[in-house]
């Protein structure tokens, strides 16, 4: 698809939060913040000429890698909440991206995430094939306080939770969709520290993709300060995540 008259390097677009997206508590779902954040990156993506569709003329498509996500509070059934993004890096197969969610102009979430040009059918990075000079890149603009850091995964751990990957796990890219992997970690966390709020940040890293009957094992390894998830096949690690507790 052509460059839309309307693509402009910051994007802002709003979104209703519908019962659907929340938790009982009313309130927006930690991993349908993940699919807003997401869902307005591919909108930018498709007005900037690089959407997936786009891309699958080459048989490209982006994958996420790495997530950053900072909240202050979470939006709650019928807000508007405004997501802007911008790209802060954007070179070869790599990419950094930006997202901030907004109610009534206060910033409620930051978000930081990082991308990666995947071949669909060679499941490996590559180059993106399509031009992008059109978007202006601004390193300097921040969403997060803090960057991405290393999730240690090496500390004591528990298995906690065996599955295969079924159907309904996959997405578009034929591989478990990445918020998949926060939904089966977050099942396993006391659910009054999801209902009350207690997620002050997270962070995902995304290492391995997973396919269809793939066996996997999650792990845990609790402190008072954070919760870290890992999830592996045949003994590497597929996926990582830790979940920062407010005091």
């Amino acid at each position: 698809m052509p460059i839309a008259p309307n693509f402009t390097s910051i994007l802002s677009k709003d979104w209703e939060i519908n019962f659907t997206q929340c938790a009982p508590n009313g309130y927006l779902k930690y991993t349908d913040l993940c699919n807003l954040l997401q869902l307005t990156a591919a909108f930018h993506s498709e007005i900037g000429g690089i959407s997936f569709s786009d891309m699958q003329e080459f048989n490209q498509a982006w994958v996420l890698s790495r997530m950053r996500v900072e909240i202050k509070e979470l939006p709650k059934w019928k807000d508007i909440v405004t997501v802007k993004t911008w790209i802060n890096s954007l070179e070869n197969s790599r990419s950094v991206r930006a997202l901030e969610m907004y109610v009534n102009n206060k910033k409620i979430v930051g978000s930081e995430t990082y991308w990666a040009v995947f071949n669909t059918k060679t499941r490996r990075p590559e180059a993106l094939a399509l031009p992008f000079e059109h978007f202006k890149l601004y390193p300097e603009k921040k969403a997060t306080k803090k960057t991405f850091s290393k999730i240690n995964i090496t500390n004591e751990k528990e298995i906690v939770f065996e599955r295969t990957v079924s159907l309904s796990d996959l997405d578009i890219v034929n591989h478990v969709n990445n918020v998949k992997y926060l939904e089966w970690c977050l099942d396993l966390v006391p659910e009054n520290l999801i209902l009350n709020q207690k997620i002050e940040s997270f962070e995902m890293n995304f290492m391995k993709e997973l396919s269809l009957k793939d066996n996997v094992i999650l792990h845990e390894c609790l402190t008072k300060e954070t919760a870290v998830f890992s999830i592996t096949k045949e003994d590497k690690t597929s996926f990582a995540l830790q979940l920062n507790w407010k005091d």
